[in-house]
């Protein structure tokens, strides 16, 4: 049986399969959409961790290298930024290594994600792989170090290691990252150095920079001698007197035993006068004044004369020789008229008095580091000294208060001492002057209390010299190692005066600017940083030579010598912070040993300060500064 024809002809039932055919494509392409977005997604996220892993690990990177520890920190970064769970993954796996100095840290992480609806046509997973890597990348960096050498950073940490010895190894990781992190680079990394306590040691910069910018003459708390000049005196000589006459038991002549019977043949004679023995002794007291005035020079000599005889020694039957000593003073006074009173001593002069007071000290041959000739030894004696090139600041003001702003730069503005940009002029107030311990002398009265009157009363005052600061310059590791074993611990806390010259010898407005802009080989630009370590607060003393003089006599910083002395050193130190930063140099702070304070974490630049308690911390606050001077990035 045949079918009709119209049958034959009828086309509306080849929809179904048609449709049948188009559902499955339909559903193959709108699954693979589905897993290959889904895909997509999770290989970014991925992608995303492996990166937070690398650069975690190459973050905690230390002078240790890629240890344990840093390999922890990134297989944890990984996984908190990689969860199966939420991914629908499984088998995930991320490894991580190093080269050799662990300056680029690479990984790579697998993970498998299930189909949904591609396993319906056979494709039940994907497996996905990305690669990831980080490294330090250092630009040109200029990096001052300004350095607590403080008396107290000889103080001991654990294992007889000092503060000091802590801060010189500290200084050589940090030298360390950022040359492992610079190898095989163009990048131009430069240090300058300030260690500071109660001064710093600038005068051989200052004066190879411009002899002219420290002072040829300067006025110090010192003292004075003064010689009695005999060589046009009229001398009355007087008649000697003999004092204090006593006999005095010496001791065995001899240690030769003899018998009762030959002894007293031995026994020298008696001496028949006085001789003079040992040294004399001389005082000086003036009579009258003015042209009646007269010296009175009294000369103590002392004189003895010897007995002898021979006396039996009881435990041994032995008769010895003994010495007994009959003594006396022999006392004469001179007396001086028409002398003259002299500052040196010399033929026909004799030492008559001190007088404590400030002294003007001519500077030119001293600032030029030669030998100079000071009457300040014991009794007006010479002394040799040359300048170890620490310096006394420019002029100030005893103000309460010191800020600087942008807009109105610093205040007050005669204080030349925080300004870190103006260059002296011809006027010796705008210059700084040199450090000079051996004509430096405080002064009290005869009732042992300080005095600012003029005194024949006084005693040297102390003075520390810190190591000598170094301008920016390109180092070697031993260069730079050298440096910071020269790193000695002495004197008093001076945050302010360590601040200045830091901001000094950095700034490019400043008195270095040579130093400072000169251009990198490569062309790019240059950062700018300021390092400063402190173990303590500002503790400035009064009573000390340091870079303000001695200030209870003084008063360059203080109204009368001592109070608020501690407030108006931090006012200076907080404005110089200000006027640093205001030129686009960024601040580090580390607090050793010392908590963080106020004034410390509001000089340094946001998120710049550290606090360190231990050697380990004080390494882990450098290595911190030191990956931040350069930068982490992603490499693959």
């Amino acid at each position: 049986m045949s079918l009709p024809a119209h049958v034959i002809r009828e086309k509306g039932g080849n929809v179904l399969p048609l449709a049948a055919v188009g559902m499955l494509v339909a559903a193959a392409v709108v699954g693979s959409g589905i897993d290959l977005s889904r895909a997509y997604k999770v290989e970014n996220r991925l992608q995303s961790a492996c990166d937070a892993g690398v650069l975690a690990g190459r973050r905690t990177v230390t002078t240790n290298g890629f240890d344990a520890a840093s390999q922890s920190a990134a297989k944890a970064f990984f996984t908190a930024n990689f969860d199966d769970s939420r991914q629908e993954t499984r088998s995930t796996d991320f490894k991580v290594t190093a080269d050799e100095k662990a300056n680029t840290v690479t990984g790579t992480a697998t993970t498998v994600l299930d189909t949904l609806i591609m396993r319906l046509f056979g494709y039940n997973d994907f497996t996905l792989s990305v690669t990831c890597g980080s490294s330090m990348g250092v630009g040109n960096a200029d990096i001052m170090m300004v350095l607590d050498t403080t008396g107290s950073m000889n103080n001991s940490l654990l294992y007889s290691q000092t503060r000091i010895m802590a801060l010189r190894d500290a200084m050589k990781n940090f030298y360390d990252t950022l040359a492992n992190a610079t190898s095989g680079t163009n990048a131009r990394i430069r240090y300058g150095f300030v260690p500071y306590s109660s001064s710093v040691n600038v005068g051989r910069l200052l004066y190879d920079e411009d002899p002219s910018y420290i002072a040829d003459a300067r006025t110090y708390q010192s003292r004075q001698a003064y010689f009695i000049d005999y060589s046009t005196a009229t001398k009355t000589s007087g008649t000697p007197t003999y004092k204090n006459e006593s006999s005095t038991y010496w001791d065995k002549y001899s240690n030769t035993g003899y018998n009762s019977s030959n002894c007293g043949n031995q026994v020298p004679g008696n001496d028949a006068n006085y001789s003079d023995y040992g040294s004399a002794t001389t005082t000086m007291t003036t009579s009258g004044s003015g042209s009646s005035s007269a010296v009175i020079k009294t000369t103590t000599q002392p004189q003895r004369k010897a007995a002898y005889q021979c006396d039996r020694q009881g435990w041994n039957g032995k008769y010895y020789i003994w010495v007994y000593y009959y003594t006396r003073d022999k006392v004469t006074s001179d007396t001086y008229t028409n002398y003259t009173l002299v500052n040196s001593p010399g033929a026909n002069r004799d030492f008559y008095t001190w007088e404590y007071k400030p002294v003007s000290y001519s500077t030119s041959q001293y600032k030029a580091f030669s030998p100079v000739t000071t009457y300040t030894g014991e009794n007006g004696a010479a002394v040799s000294s040359t300048w170890a090139g620490c310096i006394e600041e420019r002029t100030t003001t005893a103000s309460s208060s010191f800020s600087y702003s942008s807009s109105n730069g610093y205040s007050p503005s005669g204080a030349m001492d925080i300004d870190i940009d103006t260059a002296p002029t011809a006027t010796e107030s705008t210059k700084w002057s040199p450090l000079w311990p051996e004509v430096a002398y405080r002064r009290w009265n005869s009732s042992g209390y300080y005095t600012t009157s003029t005194s024949d009363r006084g005693g040297s005052a102390s003075s520390y010299c810190p190591a000598k600061a170094q301008l920016l310059t390109e180092m070697s590791e031993s260069a730079f190692d050298s440096y910071a074993n020269s790193l000695a611990a002495q004197g008093s806390t001076y945050l302010d005066i360590g601040m200045i010259w830091g901001g000094r010898m950095l700034s490019p407005d400043g008195i270095f600017g040579n130093t400072v802009n000169i251009e990198p080989n490569n062309g790019g630009e240059v950062s700018r940083h300021i390092v400063f370590m402190t173990d303590g607060v500002m503790e400035p003393n009064y009573l000390i030579q340091q870079a303000w003089g001695i200030e209870y006599w003084d008063r360059r910083v203080t109204s009368d010598g001592y109070t608020d002395d501690t407030a108006r050193h931090t006012s200076r130190f907080l404005a110089v912070c200000n006027a640093i930063k205001d030129k686009g140099i960024r601040i580090w702070v580390v607090a050793f040993t010392s908590g963080l304070s106020t004034d410390l974490k509001t000089c340094a630049s946001d998120n710049s300060s550290f606090t360190a308690n231990s050697s380990a911390e004080l390494n882990t606050a450098f290595q911190e500064i030191a990956k931040q001077v350069g930068e982490l990035r992603i490499t693959q």
